[in-house]
Formats: structure tokens, C-alpha cells, sequence
């Protein structure tokens, strides 16, 4: 039964039905949304229940939202594809702001410094995204993957969790040392985004079930991983 649910994820982009690829081509768009936004967003620093957190922390969440319901519904090769999809997308935004900043200014536009304090700011924010995302990522969908079959399917809000819990806390490091060291204290940082992704993950765990259990139906699977 279980070899029969796992060839059943691993072959069910290839069908062409309808259904599966617009559910996957969502949960890709939203990634890749998200995690273009959350660099952009992150050269803000707010206050979040008194820690000081990158205001990219939000939008950065919804990332491991989409891929722990890609490895639930898909398995983890079609996680994965979506990592890949994120770092290429990330990769060539990065490529384009950098255009955009060495891009000449028209004369009747003034505002080139403005400009180049924020977007250059944002390029060192992907630089940590991706080097975070490279790690982090990964170990997100390998560890989900691990723990569902460890529990035989069941328990989604254990592997929801846990394997955000892991992800986010090495991705928060790398993260904030890379795009904040030497500009602003990280170690708070560290820790604020941490806890803040712990509190996100464990808010989000009713919509993963909820998406999981509509789109399940929807592909014509039994929800076992509700138990």
C-alpha cells in the first residue's frame, strides 16, 4: 500500500491531468512570489512582540508552507523541483535589480542614490537568501519526507513543524549573518526571525491540513496524514 501511495506521488505530474498540475503550478507560483518579495521586503527591519525581525520574515514563511504541502501531496522530487524553480527565479531577479542599478538614469529623473540605497541593500538580502536557501531548503524537504515516512503518514502538524523548526533556525543563521553582519547586530536578529518562524509554522499548521485535505480530494487521495 505504501509502495503503491509513494509511485502514485512521484508519477502524478506526469498524467496531464488538469487538477494536479494546476494545484502544483499554484503552490510553485506562490513560492517563487514569496520568496522574491521576502528579499526585497527584508532591508526592513521591524518589531514583532518586541524582537527585532527582517520584515521579508511573513512572506519567507509561506515558502516552507508550499513545499511541506508540495511534499504532501506530491513527495519530495516535486519539492524539490520547486526549490529549484525559487533559486532560479531568485538568481535572475538579482541579475535584473543589479541591470537596473548600473543602468544609466535619465537626465530627468534624480533619485539614482534613493534608489541605490535600498535595491543595493536588497542585493547582499539575496545573497544571504540564497545562500540560506541552499541549505535550508533542502534539509526542509528531506527532513519532511524522513519523518513521514518514519510515522508511516501520519502526523502532518509533526512534520509541518519540525521540519520547519530545523530548516528555519539554519536558514534565520546564515541568513542574518550574511545580508546583516558588520550593519547591524545579529544575534538578536538570529533569534527574533527563529522564534517568529517557530510561532508562524505552528499558526499556519490548520491551512497545511486544510489545503492538503481540498486538494487531496481534489487529486482523488485518501487524507491518511490528518490521523
Amino acid at each position: 500500500m505504501a509502495r503503491h501511495s509513494k509511485q502514485h506521488r512521484d508519477s502524478i505530474l506526469d498524467t496531464g491531468q488538469r487538477a494536479p498540475l494546476g494545484v502544483y503550478a499554484v503552490l510553485t507560483a506562490v513560492f517563487s512570489g514569496a520568496l522574491v518579495i521576502s528579499a526585497v521586503l527584508a532591508t526592513k527591519i521591524i518589531s514583532v512582540g518586541g524582537l527585532s525581525v527582517p520584515a521579508g520574515v511573513l512572506a519567507f514563511s509561506l515558502t516552507f508552507l508550499a513545499t511541506d504541502i508540495t511534499n504532501e501531496l506530491f513527495g519530495p522530487r516535486a519539492a524539490y523541483r520547486i526549490v529549484i524553480a525559487g533559486f532560479v527565479t531568485l538568481a535572475f531577479v538579482a541579475a535584473l535589480i543589479a541591470l537596473a542599478i548600473v543602468w544609466p538614469a535619465a537626465p530627468i529623473w534624480d533619485e539614482q542614490e534613493a534608489f541605490e540605497s535600498v535595491l543595493l541593500q536588497s542585493e547582499r538580502v539575496i545573497l544571504g537568501s540564497v545562500v540560506a536557501y541552499i541549505f535550508s531548503q533542502s534539509i526542509d524537504v528531506w527532513l519532511f519526507a524522513r519523518i513521514r515516512r518514519a510515522t508511516g503518514g501520519r502526523f502532518l502538524w509533526l512534520r509541518n513543524n519540525a521540519s520547519t523548526a530545523a530548516a528555519q533556525l539554519l536558514d534565520s543563521a546564515v541568513f542574518v549573518t550574511v545580508a546583516f553582519a558588520g550593519v547591524l547586530p545579529i544575534a538578536p536578529l538570529i533569534f527574533g526571525q527563529w522564534v517568529v518562524k517557530l510561532a508562524i509554522a505552528a499558526l499556519d499548521t490548520p491551512i497545511v491540513y486544510i489545503v492538503v485535505a481540498l486538494a487531496g480530494a481534489r487529486l482523488g487521495r485518501s487524507n491518511e496524514s490528518a490521523r
